[in-house]
């Protein structure tokens, strides 16, 4: 498959912008239980060099959640450095199996080296290119899904991660809340982030209140979104506030 550009790794500011109290997200990071070995040194090389890798706080969230959920199929759309992919192979049932995708060349690069220095590249698949279009010829299903890719995108990908997931399934959708910024007017946001700030609350409006979705914000980081699947086929559009 093609590559696309290569990516200037652009610093996010709302990374430095909590949405709870900063001693509490303080303690989150220092109290609950460390990574160790490999993982754990890449975990802090990225913290420390500023790359945009899942706070400690979704880690540990992340590692409780697919403790229970005990996924065989993980789909990620954003793969990055590689390490939120690295994390969830710990996670996998037998033979289980992560893919993962991204369209910068720069990132590809890393997480591939990443994924060999770790020992996990028999485990993930990592598909380069555009996830739209990527995604419509996956057929899955997956029991998790985790996108972490534009912001501004979730809303476009999200009849496809729809789809492919199994009924029963989770989706994890990462940065949600922009920084707390979400519940501002649109005319107070900066120029740079007023589509990201549209097409997240889109997103809100279409799967908060869906009868067949089940739903849930959790305020980790920059903000998780959590959706469930309640039945194979889904009508979005019957969720969208009038």
């Amino acid at each position: 498959m093609m590559r696309t550009r290569r990516a200037n790794v652009v610093r996010n500011r709302m990374m430095k912008m909590p949405v709870v109290k900063e001693e509490i997200v303080e303690f989150m990071r220092r109290k609950q239980k460390q990574l160790s070995g490999p993982l754990g040194d890449l975990q802090k090389q990225a913290t420390e060099a500023n790359v945009p890798i899942i706070p400690h706080e979704t880690v540990v969230f992340l590692q409780f959640l697919l403790g229970q959920l005990k996924p065989q199929y993980i789909l990620e759309i954003g793969t990055a450095i590689g390490f939120s992919a690295s994390l969830m192979t710990e996670y996998l049932e037998e033979a289980g199996h992560v893919t993962t995708i991204d369209r910068f060349d720069v990132m590809i690069e890393k997480a591939k080296k990443n994924f060999d220095s770790l020992g996990v590249s028999d485990k993930v698949t990592l598909l380069e290119g555009q996830a739209a279009d990527i995604l419509p010829n996956l057929t899955g299903p997956y029991d998790f899904i985790f996108m972490d890719s534009a912001k501004s995108k979730y809303i476009e990908f999200l009849p496809e991660c729809l789809r492919l997931l199994k009924v029963g399934g989770v989706l994890m959708i990462d940065d949600v809340l922009q920084g707390g910024t979400i519940l501002e007017p649109l005319e107070d946001i900066d120029r740079s982030q007023r589509a990201i700030h549209r097409k997240l609350n889109e997103l809100f409006d279409v799967v908060l209140t869906h009868a067949d979705l089940t739903t849930s914000l959790v305020p980790l980081g920059d903000g998780v979104l959590l959706i469930t699947k309640d039945k194979e086929l889904i009508d979005l559009d019957s969720g969208r506030s009038s």
